[in-house]
């Protein structure tokens, strides 16, 4: 199976696009949580780098191991999981992530850095 590759600006509105696009290229066979896991990286980058962000997101594999990779250009910002309380408003993205995905981690490239997740 080929790659899916999207270079977008990260926006509240590329949220939901994206979702449609990875469920849309893994079809009925692909894995169900690797929308999700896109939701969360993205959102992370619009939350903490800001709307508008340029991004790359990938995904490969199908229904045994998919592999979601988002990149963007800040390789000092790295994801750092918290303890959100009930009253909280975010700050559950990474548990989330942590929940659903095999494993995951943070690539530092060359002004950049990569989120991944394995699913």
């Amino acid at each position: 199976m080929n790659a899916l590759t999207i270079r977008l600006l990260a926006a509240p509105e590329a949220v939901p696009l994206a979702r449609h696009a990875v469920r849309e290229h893994l079809g009925p066979d692909g894995h169900p949580d690797a929308a999700l896991c896109v939701s969360e990286l993205l959102t992370n980058v619009i939350t903490h780098l800001g709307e508008g962000t340029p991004v790359t997101l990938r995904i490969t594999g199908r229904a045994t191991r998919t592999r979601v990779e988002l990149t963007d250009p800040d390789p000092r910002a790295w994801p750092v999981p918290r303890q959100a309380t009930d009253s909280d408003e975010s700050g559950r993205g990474l548990a989330l992530l942590e929940a659903v995905a095999l494993r995951w981690g943070v690539t530092q490239g060359y002004r950049t850095k990569t989120v991944w997740c394995e699913l």
